[in-house]
């Protein structure tokens, strides 16, 4: 089943919920993720290197404008030509005009979470740009025509049989579940276009200001034909990808990788610093960076910058219980899913007011804060975003009713008291056995839909701590036996 992506967010958890082949295949996926990613991190001293990415990314952030300078200095020293776009309408129209000037006609692009944020496909095709992606996983998703649900692993929501098909029918592939053959038929397809596309066009994972050079990493070593093959190479980075110092990239490239993939390093780490130069036998003849920020600077403003400092590895996503249940797609028009996309679609999207549920889609158990290589606050940054969303009334009438009745309880102790008491007789209206509430009426079986809820005490705490307060001795001076003994003891003579 495909979610509607632009469906309502209640609608589209309904169906995520509801499509249990794709909630098994994504579960079984960020299992294997998440496991994969734990030994890798275990082999190493990892708390060393979160701390030292965490600094690499804090420095990079709040030195942002003079890094991006320095960068944008040595990129252009290099020979490259450095674009700047305040939206992502900006950076299409950037795009459209250099195929427009160069007569492109085919591109072919290396996976990118910020060209699925500017819908950059969608803006080349307009004026009649084929655009084909090199990523196995996106080319899937290319062809059955849906947005990746994954950061890194785009098509996790898809089964075995579900890809097979897909390419029996847009490929003429031959029936087969073996992936090595699905593999073969895909890269058989792509090495033409590799071959003769006008354009490359990749993102950035990181670009470093001190050399002006641009890093992607990849493991299919599609990134690296689309950045050298093409006469023609285009990078689009977000402003935020910046670092100072080469160490700094390699040190980033592994936190990546080991918390993404669960690899020591990436097949493919590939550093562009500019055009092939005259004695050049090889490499694309331009070079342009656009460089944007497409509301960057207003995460920044409305002081959410520690967002900013994520490598896009998705380890939050892996852990994430919720995600683990409703898989990208849920999540809905936005690149970035999981904790990391609740955060940055609201803030991204400010404007046209998308993802602004998204914050709550959490359960705040701080998960993905234990397991981000750069130590972002995570919940933290949730919590603040719910509340300030919660300010501007995006919240429903009824959760604002019931904060402001715990908020009326809680002011005083006996309100208090006799709420506590009328909650533990709540127990004597279920006639379930367990320990949780599985339905309860509306309105409040909107929380037993999807989660049980845990049945009140039937006593208080100061009730049970009154009722075991015998059972607790206080020892005001130590027994006579034990004076008596330790008397005895001082007695002996000491052992030699």
């Amino acid at each position: 089943m495909t979610i509607n992506i632009d469906a309502p967010y209640k609608s589209r958890i309904r169906e995520a919920l509801s499509d249990s082949g794709t909630r098994k295949a994504v579960d079984r996926a960020m299992g294997e993720l998440a496991q994969r990613r734990e030994r890798a991190v275990n082999a190493i001293d990892n708390e060393t290197m979160r701390t030292e990415s965490h600094e690499i990314r804090e420095h990079a952030i709040r030195n942002l404008p003079g890094l991006l300078v320095e960068l944008e200095t040595n990129l252009t020293r290099n020979g490259c030509e450095v674009h700047w776009a305040r939206t992502g309408n900006e950076a299409n129209d950037i795009l459209k005009t250099i195929a427009r000037t160069r007569k492109i006609k085919t591109a072919i692009k290396s996976k990118s979470m910020v060209t699925e944020e500017i819908h950059l496909n969608t803006s080349l095709e307009e004026i009649g740009v084929k655009v084909i992606e090199t990523d196995l996983g996106e080319y899937i998703l290319q062809l059955a025509d849906e947005p990746p649900s994954h950061i890194v692993a785009p098509v996790i929501h898809k089964g075995a049989e579900d890809i097979s098909e897909l390419l029996q029918n847009e490929l003429g592939m031959e029936p087969t579940l073996d992936p090595s053959i699905m593999c073969d038929a895909a890269r058989k397809e792509l090495r033409k276009h590799f071959l003769s596309a006008d354009m490359g066009i990749s993102g950035c994972n990181f670009a470093i200001a001190e050399t002006g050079t641009i890093c992607i990493i990849t493991n299919e070593g599609n990134g690296r034909m689309v950045s050298s093959l093409p006469p023609v190479y285009v990078v689009i980075a977000g402003i935020e990808k910046v670092v100072p110092r080469v160490e700094d990239a390699i040190l980033l490239w592994q936190a990546a990788t080991r918390n993404a993939t669960g690899q020591d390093a990436s097949v493919y780490f590939s550093m562009t610093s500019g055009p092939k130069k005259p004695n050049h036998a090889d490499g694309p003849k331009e070079v342009h960076v656009i460089l944007v920020d497409n509301a960057r600077t207003n995460v920044i403003k409305k002081g959410y910058a520690d967002a900013l400092m994520c490598i896009k590895c998705g380890a939050c996503m892996d852990v994430c219980p919720v995600y683990r249940e409703i898989g990208g797609h849920a999540y809905g028009k936005t690149a970035y899913p999981g904790p990391i996309g609740s955060i940055l679609t609201p803030l991204m999207n400010e404007n046209i007011n998308i993802g602004k549920d998204l914050p709550f889609a959490s359960s705040l158990c701080g998960a993905c804060k234990d397991a981000c290589p750069v130590k972002i606050d995570l919940p933290k940054l949730l919590l603040e975003l719910r509340n300030d969303l919660s300010k501007e009334k995006i919240t429903s009438p009824f959760q604002r009713f019931l904060v402001k009745c715990f908020a009326w309880i809680s002011k005083k102790p006996s309100r208090y008291k006799k709420a506590t008491k009328i909650a533990g007789l709540t127990r004597k209206f279920s006639k379930e056995s367990t320990q949780v509430f599985s339905k309860l009426p509306g309105p409040l079986n909107r929380w037993t839909r999807s989660r049980a809820l845990q049945k009140p005490s039937n006593k208080t705490f100061k009730e049970t701590w009154k009722d075991s307060k015998a059972d607790f001795q206080v020892l005001k001076s130590p027994p006579s036996e034990l004076v008596s003994s330790e008397r005895h003891d001082r007695n002996k003579e000491p052992s030699r």
